[in-house]
């Protein structure tokens, strides 16, 4: 972890210019990193996320018996356990990674042995209750202290269930859909809202047959899994920040190159279409099941729109929130997100958060349980960020001060490092000044 707090000033731009590749795609990276970690062989892929979260991943495959080779620039070997891991005596150290400690847990559980993830004190925090229930309907045991990590897993043989997802989560049907690949019969996950489907066609490209329809997905035990090769696209959530700050500078153009376009992903390119900006996407190609494109952004000329996101939509954008409601107040008519309730428990009450750091910048913003409602037509200063530590607030509020009157300070900024190390020298290769 970082000993030291870093702060980063950010001083305003006058326009956002040029081309860039980013970083490997966070929630891919986990998934391959994972499941050739379990499969059988040695998996080869380029562009791996650089984000701690997904190192945190790997160690905790290492440390259940896989081989990691990391060959530099992004590219790394995994060689997997074919299935049978083998228990560590040391407790599994999950990081700040909600995604490794919520699937690990339902990769362990038809496993054989006693399993410990912890992580660290904002992981420690976040809800794990919702895969309890569901691998104890499986018949896994699972304890949680108060509802929370540290985890212990007793590894058994489990049981196939049909099941329901209260609240639509990736990383939940993700979790039951790694038991039930483990597990005698057919294992179905029902969500009333379709969540981003990384594992299915993760779980597909390593060569396990999945069935799906619009609001379900089903996995029969016990199925292997094969090595792959492959690229890992350019990571959407990342470029979020750079697409958003794009859209605030009317003369902008950025060219973000081979960025994953999976339609559970990409909803954030129809919210900026919708506030006016031109979004262009040139040679889409499919990649292991992925779609993998290059998007052209430019801004509207007479400056943004507004737009509401409630409903699915917050949903399929709950990462990208937080930023879009950080240049809400440069939009004519302000931005309204509603039934966004989940991001009062990610890695912190980003609701919160938002409301207090847009309040320094000298933004109205009037917060409600499950959203905010961002007025449009302000002018911001610059002032000093509390990022709590979380990776998406230090972010999204370089991103509004780019556009704000004088510098702003973002403290915590380090935290950008669980998903974005490059973040900031990117942010710096495109910003005009």
């Amino acid at each position: 972890m970082h000993s030291a707090v870093e702060e980063r000033i950010i001083r305003p731009a006058r326009n956002i210019l040029g081309s860039l590749r980013l970083p490997g795609d966070k929630s891919i990276s986990h998934r391959y990193g994972m499941l050739a970690a379990f499969a059988e062989g040695t998996s080869r892929f380029t562009n791996f996320s650089t984000g701690e979260d997904c190192a945190s991943t790997l160690a905790c495959m290492e440390a259940l018996g896989a081989k990691v080779n990391r060959l530099g620039g992004g590219a790394i070997e995994v060689t997997g356990v074919a299935g049978d891991v083998t228990p560590s005596s040391d407790p599994l150290d999950c990081g700040n990674s909600g995604s490794t400690m919520r699937m690990i847990s339902g990769l362990l559980a038809p496993q054989e042995g006693t399993f410990t993830l912890i992580g660290d004190a904002s992981l420690s925090r976040r809800p794990m209750e919702r895969i309890r229930k569901p691998l104890a309907e499986m018949g896994a045991k699972l304890t949680l202290t108060e509802g929370h990590a540290p985890l212990t897993i007793e590894g058994a043989a489990l049981k196939a269930i049909d099941y329901t997802t209260p609240v639509p989560s990736a990383q939940v049907k993700s979790s039951i859909l790694l038991a039930g690949l483990q597990t005698t019969g057919t294992t179905t996950v029902r969500e009333a809202i379709r969540t981003r489907d990384h594992s299915e066609l993760a779980l597909r490209a390593f060569g396990a047959e999945v069935k799906r329809s619009a609001d379900w997905v089903s996995i029969t035990g016990a199925q292997k899994l094969h090595a792959i090769e492959g690229a890992v696209p350019g990571d959407i959530s990342s470029a979020a920040f750079f697409l958003c700050a794009a859209a605030l500078f009317p003369g902008s153009s950025l060219v973000l190159e081979s960025l994953g376009l999976n339609p559970t992903r990409a909803t954030l390119l129809d919210v900026l279409t919708a506030l006016g900006a031109h979004i262009a996407v040139l040679n889409l190609e499919e990649k292991n099941a992925e779609l993998v494109g290059t998007v052209q952004v430019t801004a509207p000329p007479d400056g943004l729109r507004s737009t509401t996101i409630s409903g699915g939509l917050a949903a399929q954008l709950i990462d990208e929130l937080p930023v879009l409601a950080a240049i809400a107040p440069y939009t004519s008519g302000g931005i309204r997100i509603r039934d966004a309730k989940e991001l009062r428990v990610k890695e912190s009450d980003r609701i919160a958060l938002v409301a207090r750091n847009l309040r320094a910048m000298g933004a109205e913003v009037e917060e409600f349980e499950d959203g905010l409602d961002v007025p449009g037509g302000q002018t911001l200063h610059g002032a000093t960020i509390d990022s709590g530590g979380d990776h998406r607030i230090a972010m999204a509020f370089s991103v509004a001060a780019l556009r704000a009157e004088g510098q702003t300070l973002i403290q915590g900024a380090e935290s950008a490092a669980v998903s974005f190390p490059e973040f900031f020298d990117l942010l710096d290769l495109v910003a005009e000044r």
